[in-house]
């Protein structure tokens, strides 16, 4: 047998002070599994772990014929759909193709599914973000999940009934819907989305300069799924989310330097969150006070600079999520 000295010198596991790096991990994280659960800092019996363990795990177990407490909807990222999970068992219960072809319930295959694709066959794939849930006086009321298309300017409508996709909607004017989310009150009339990246208006070929170049929050009619309009603002949107009134919402920005380079987007200390008037842009829309770009009939409001339909605050350098607070009196960006 080797003496202490020895081993410490030849086995990188052991300590100084002769502990193994392995057992003195083992034993750290059963002081402190200890202490979380209240049982102070001494390090648990065997059969006190086996009995904390066994209620923990019986917390979250959902047996067989039993129903989870909640659905959750995650999104599919890459693979185009949106998947729904039990909690707090976490089992996958299943899975809801939307910008995918799925040949297990023959989406993007039947008639009827192409038909709601768009009918060209012009996508294939997608790329989804943020789903949310319709809300009616800021809860959610089951009725619909919406879900965001980067990768090809889109966002999709979900029944939440039969849990099947019914309306896809092609964005004009943009390019990369990234944040989405719903108007919350008096129930979800509009779905807003930022378009990410700046592009050329119109985005033709015909010119390339930045000078003409920029991106725009859109609204989207929740029941007809048409788009509402558009609101031209300053940088590349991310983020967003409504109020708990109805009368705003706002959305993280970044790259407000404009720049083409990663050095030139990480140039200015702040970039900041833009907040939309929802009612002033509504009632310009229905006054007529409004233009087209393109071959685009989408009415668009400019929102750059210093606009009666947007306010511009500053925040530290690129911000990505944006959240209302539970108790509606704060916007939060991160």
């Amino acid at each position: 047998m080797k003496k202490r000295d020895d081993l410490t010198k030849d086995t990188p596991e052991v300590s100084e002070g002769g502990l193994s790096r392995r057992r003195f991990m083992g034993a750290a994280a059963l002081a402190g599994v200890a202490g979380a659960t209240g049982l102070g800092t001494s390090v648990m019996s065997r059969e006190t772990w086996a009995s904390a363990a066994e209620e923990a795990r019986n917390k979250a177990h959902v047996a067989p014929g039993e129903l989870d407490e909640y659905y959750g909807f995650w999104s599919g990222g890459h693979q185009g759909e949106v998947r729904v999970l039990g909690v707090p068992s976490m089992r996958e219960l299943m899975r809801i193709p939307v910008f995918n072809v799925d040949s297990a319930t023959g989406w993007g295959i039947t008639n009827e599914s192409k038909e709601i694709l768009g009918g060209d066959q012009q996508y294939l794939n997608g790329d989804c973000h943020h789903p949310h849930i319709s809300m009616t006086d800021g809860r959610y009321d089951g009725k619909y999940l919406f879900i965001n298309d980067k990768a090809n300017t889109r966002v999709a409508r979900i029944r939440l009934d039969i849990m099947k996709t019914d309306k896809i909607t092609h964005i004009p004017n943009v390019q990369a819907i990234h944040g989405l989310r719903l108007q919350k009150v008096p129930k979800t009339n509009y779905v807003f989305c930022n378009a990410e990246f700046v592009i050329p208006q119109p985005n033709d070929g015909t010119d390339f300069s930045l000078d003409n170049s920029y991106t725009m929050f859109t609204a989207i009619d929740a029941e007809t799924m048409d788009v509402a309009w558009q609101v031209i603002v300053d940088g590349n949107l991310d983020n967003t989310d409504a109020d708990y009134t109805g009368k705003y919402a706002a959305s993280t920005c970044y790259n407000s330097e404009r720049a083409v380079d990663l050095a030139g987007t990480m140039r200015n200390d702040r970039d900041w969150v833009v907040v939309f008037n929802v009612e002033r842009i509504a009632a310009a829309v229905k006054a007529g006070n409004f233009k087209t770009i393109g071959d685009s009939k989408v009415p668009v409001v400019d929102g750059r600079g210093e606009s009666e339909f947007t306010r511009y605050i500053p925040v530290p350098k690129n911000p990505h999520g944006l959240n209302t607070s539970p108790d509606g009196k704060y916007f939060i960006a991160n």
